[in-house]
């Protein structure tokens, strides 16, 4: 089943175009990573994805639905780790899950916190202010945040920025057992090593064009690693090959 389906996306900001006229196709089941250098289009394509920014042009369906009909219903079913969203200053931390689990409806809102705020370690931070947390604080709670509903789809930017080993360890295990599952992950980075390590396919985004899509297998199968892929997709295009 395509759980993402989106054909000739464009979006164009006055004279720069932000994401050219990309086709994508992902399936349930899969932990894809949208790769690329810093400005290539990876936040672009997720906030079209997520029916945050309307497309310039092209068709998108999340889950079904036409993210552009309905995009309020599109983000109903998913979960979304935005690239520097932090939650509100005003709530603490506890605050911040239940008024989310308000809003998605959760049943047993106390008893997903507190499983979020222990996987987390978290618990010392609960009542803390959320503009008093650290920077890897405030990045735990917007992973509980985009979970805490289980959603069968999540888009995660950057999900690991500001975690230590430790913890960057226990969230892609999350992440990799979350697709096993049959949840469906849409990962956007520019750390190479992460995406190899958790992503069962990978697409590379140069420019607002993606210019190589290609599963880890079959890397994996041609004694390839990751990098070397993704250093030659880029040289090729910059040498017009492509």
């Amino acid at each position: 089943m395509e759980v993402i389906e989106a054909k000739n996306l464009m979006k164009t900001f006055g004279d720069l175009v932000a994401v050219n006229r990309i086709s994508l196709l992902i399936g349930e089941g899969e932990l894809f990573g949208l790769l690329g250098p810093n400005g290539s289009g990876k936040t672009t394509t997720i906030k079209l994805l997520t029916g945050q920014l309307k497309p310039t042009d092209g068709r998108i369906k999340v889950m079904g639905i036409d993210v552009i009909k309905h995009p309020v219903e599109v983000r109903k079913r998913i979960g979304i780790i935005p690239e520097q969203e932090t939650p509100p200053s005003f709530l603490t931390a506890e605050e911040y899950l239940h008024f989310v689990g308000k809003i998605r409806g959760i049943n047993d809102v106390e008893r997903e916190c507190r499983w979020w705020f222990k996987f987390l370690e978290m618990e010392e931070e609960r009542r803390t202010l959320c503009k008093d947390l650290s920077r890897g604080m405030k990045q735990k709670l917007m992973f509980a945040q985009c979970f805490l509903h289980h959603p069968k789809l999540a888009f995660v930017d950057e999900p690991l920025m500001n975690l230590d080993p430790i913890m960057q360890r226990k969230v892609k295990n999350y992440l990799k057992n979350f697709a096993e599952d049959g949840g469906t992950i849409f990962f956007s980075t520019h750390v190479l090593e992460i995406a190899e390590e958790i992503c069962t396919r990978v697409a590379i985004i140069y420019e607002g064009e993606i210019i190589y899509d290609i599963s880890m297998e079959e890397i994996r199968k041609e004694g390839k690693n990751l990098e070397e892929v993704f250093l030659k997709a880029i040289g090729r295009r910059n040498d017009g090959d492509i």
